[in-house]
């Protein structure tokens, strides 16, 4: 159902902290342009946690009016099941193509809380489900063993896999074969999980650098692996700002410096400073300078 690259896309505020709707449509219309095959929002890179649900419906509208028709999903990652269900029912009010879901970021929750608490936000939305597995960031793993149960709703039609694992990619391949459209969701395991059969890739990164990460998709999907490995060499120091506490502000600098944005994020984040900062904007600026020419594809 689902196939390619969907950026999930940064949140940008004004200055008073308001949702700045206006330079939203200006990046979101850039990865639409580089090619990209739908969007992500309200994610982790999304600051969804931070976002009250009545801005989560708003960044999703924002989204939909650029998408061109293509694909929009809202990430679910509310504390509780019962908030969860109900920004999922209005995610379907509102016409959202998808869910992406992740288990309660506060309440670590064991197997069959897991399962249970999924099925609940998909039964509420009624909307095709990416299941967000991603034990690092929240300490919850939704395994292959948990992904059979809820494979007997076809409402579960995706998997972004970031256990950060690259043997867990073959695990669901080899389990499931097809029944679950599968995509990597670690940005400097991409080529990796691309290698070994995964079919789309959540992105981060691409938000600051969206031809290259179309092109390394595209290129992996025709074959070309040599050629997308040139590119991803390239490209790692800037993925592996994904893979970090601060990935939020990693990529928001990013985008300063490579898409002429606002790195503004909501508190208690604030944008990098000090050391950190002259580190991340050193990698950016030595990836900028060495930017590959990209092939035709």
């Amino acid at each position: 159902m689902w196939t390619g690259v969907f950026p999930a896309v940064t949140t940008k505020f004004t200055e008073d902290d308001r949702l700045d709707h206006a330079e939203m449509e200006r990046c979101f219309a850039l990865q639409m342009q580089a090619g990209c095959d739908g969007i992500i929002v309200c994610g982790s890179l999304g600051e969804g946690p931070m976002l009250s649900h009545d801005e989560k419906i708003d960044v999703l509208n924002t989204a939909q009016k650029i998408a061109g028709g293509k694909p929009v999903l809202l990430t679910v990652n509310e504390p509780g099941t019962r908030e969860a269900a109900a920004i999922a029912r209005r995610a379907a009010r509102e016409g959202a193509n998808g869910l992406m879901v992740v288990p309660s970021p506060i309440y670590h929750t064991n197997a069959a809380e897991t399962v249970a608490a999924l099925r609940a936000v998909a039964e509420a939305g009624d909307l095709p489900v990416m299941i967000y597995s991603n034990r690092l960031a929240y300490r919850v793993d939704v395994t292959v063993d948990q992904m059979e149960e809820l494979a007997k709703d076809k409402r579960f039609v995706a998997i972004k896999e970031s256990s950060d694992d690259i043997r867990r990619s073959t695990e669901i391949i080899n389990r499931f074969g097809d029944r679950y459209d599968l995509f990597t969701g670690v940005d400097n395991l991409a080529f990796e999980a691309l290698s070994v059969g995964a079919i789309g890739w959540v992105a981060g990164l691409v938000t600051a650098f969206p031809r290259e990460t179309v092109a390394i998709y595209q290129l992996m999907k025709q074959g070309r692996r040599e050629e997308a490995l040139t590119i991803y060499r390239w490209f790692r120091p800037l993925l592996d700002l994904d893979v970090s506490t601060y990935l939020v502000q990693n990529i928001k600098l990013a985008e300063v410096l490579a898409i002429n944005t606002n790195d503004r994020v909501r508190m208690p984040r604030q944008p990098l400073s000090g050391e950190r900062r002259k580190t991340v904007e050193k990698i950016v600026r030595d990836a900028l300078a060495a930017r590959p020419e990209l092939p035709r594809f």
